[in-house]
């Protein structure tokens, strides 16, 4: 038996598209290359932008002045290795921005500080006050395409239930706002407006403002246009719900090119529960698998993907894994990817030896990001987060600058062959986060956003069964 691991891998740094046509404006760095080419979706959606506004008391002109900056310019002042000057919001994605018509503007009473104060929940006062103000505006939805909510620090007593209770502001809005289809920005005083570093206030902010209007910032330039990714979660409702305890999301069904704005979510009925995580029967598992395919040959007239990448936090089920193959039986190929976030496995990387020296120097960086090491015909793991080169002058760039990186373990329950294709898309999709301006986040968007959905949708009263545009949970 030997102590030696696998030789590893390494794959380059995903290329991004910023036009539909042009396959030549294409960049690593997203916010570099939205200032070189514009976004993807140029011209395509209205111009100019209109935001509604939602306000407490005497809070309006704060948030009108936010929107100001929005079209302001500003230096970048913390990650500077990384982050763009930030130009202004038209200069950056070639569409205006505007306060959306007079009626468009609600300004909350002022009692509701009182009213917030003398009850024992505090949170209810407030989210029934805010959900109300967003029916107001959901009778004018034809005159606005975003809302901007402004939250003040003096509202914090109402973010979070009480002892017991499964309730978070943010998730409650976006719950009542999806269930009407409104794009809905939190702009919160203590983070957004009284966070000192504008320009990466601004990138964060007109990034989401831009993708919740119903723009494409970008697009993978790399990538197999008869493929799908799908990606699935489990929300779990308190046991005090009467509702059922748990919610089959299916994350957005995103094309081979990272597009794909829809998922759908479903109560699911045959569950079983395992060691605190819940699998689905092979009846469930056909059922979600049949939709999600369904959303994909809506978007392409009816056809079939020649491959599906199904990606779960949890293992999948014999039982589970027979649903996939059922309903995805006309695919020429079916992966289904298990991706676990909390592994033990750490690396270091070391400089190849110089002089007398045989065993080599520690590296002034961590590993390459898209390093990838083989554990088994079925496992291996990948480091989505580590050194890229390529995005600055010293080109070396290791985002948050601190810390070791440690990779995800890749588990592959159905598929064969080398873990190319597996590994790059994971990789890939791991920039197709549109409502964050880093280089990367540290899962494929497959999983980030089935995260997201789930701790939203649970919180929904009625699920339906039309499918979501995720730009109304971002």
């Amino acid at each position: 038996m030997t102590s030696e691991i696998s030789q590893h891998f390494w794959y380059p740094e995903p290329r991004l598209l910023f036009h539909p046509e042009h396959l030549s404006d294409v960049e690593i760095h997203p916010l570099k290359g939205l200032l070189r080419y514009g976004p993807y979706s140029a011209g395509l959606i209205p111009d100019p932008i209109r935001v509604a506004t939602i306000a407490p008391a005497g809070g309006s002109q704060k948030l009108y002045d936010f929107m100001k900056e929005l079209n302001g310019q500003f230096d970048a002042t913390e990650r500077k290795d990384y982050l763009p000057p930030w130009p202004g919001f038209s200069r950056v994605f070639n569409v205006h921005m505007r306060a959306a018509a007079k009626g468009c503007h609600i300004q909350l009473d002022d009692e509701l500080g009182n009213d917030m104060a003398q009850s024992n929940s505090p949170h209810v006062v407030l989210s029934s006050r805010l959900t109300r103000a967003l029916q107001s505006l959901d009778a004018m939805r034809q005159q606005f395409d975003v809302i901007f909510l402004y939250v003040p620090a003096s509202w914090s007593e109402g973010f979070k239930g009480g002892e017991g209770e499964d309730f978070d502001l943010h998730d409650h809005l976006k719950a009542a706002s999806a269930a009407r289809r409104l794009p809905l920005q939190l702009v919160r005083e203590d983070r957004a407006l009284a966070y000192r570093h504008k320009a990466s206030v601004m990138w964060r902010i007109g990034l989401a403002l831009y993708a919740k209007a119903g723009g494409v910032p970008w697009k993978l330039a790399d990538s197999d246009p008869d493929t799908a990714y799908i990606g699935i979660s489990y929300a779990v409702r308190p046991m005090v719900s009467d509702k059922p305890r748990f919610v089959t999301c299916c994350s957005q069904v995103f094309d081979g090119d990272g597009a794909g704005l829809e998922f759908v979510a479903y109560d699911a009925n045959e569950v079983e529960v395992q060691r605190d995580n819940p699998y689905l029967s092979r009846n469930e598992m056909f059922r979600v698998m049949t939709r999600s395919l369904g959303l994909y040959q809506r978007r392409h007239s009816g056809r079939v993907p020649r491959r599906v990448v199904v990606h779960k936090s949890t293992e999948f089920k014999p039982e589970e894994v027979q649903g996939c193959m059922e309903a995805l039986h006309l695919c020429e190929a079916v992966d289904l990817v298990q991706i676990v976030e909390d592994v033990a496995w750490r690396a270091a990387k070391i400089d190849p030896p110089r002089g007398g020296n045989r065993k080599g120097n520690p590296a002034a960086y961590p590993v390459e990001r898209g390093s990838l090491i083989g554990l088994g015909p079925r496992e291996s793991l990948l480091w989505m987060h580590g050194n890229v080169a390529g995005i600055n002058d010293k080109n070396a760039y290791f985002q948050g600058g601190k810390g070791t990186p440690r990779p995800i373990k890749l588990v592959r329950h159905a598929g064969h062959g080398p873990w190319d294709e597996t590994a790059q898309s994971a990789l890939a999709l791991s920039k197709m986060n549109w409502n964050n301006d880093a280089l990367y986040d540290h899962l494929p968007v497959t999983m980030g956003y089935a995260k997201v959905l789930a701790r939203v949708v649970k919180r929904m009263n009625g699920l339906g069964t039309a499918p979501y545009q995720f730009r109304f949970f971002m």
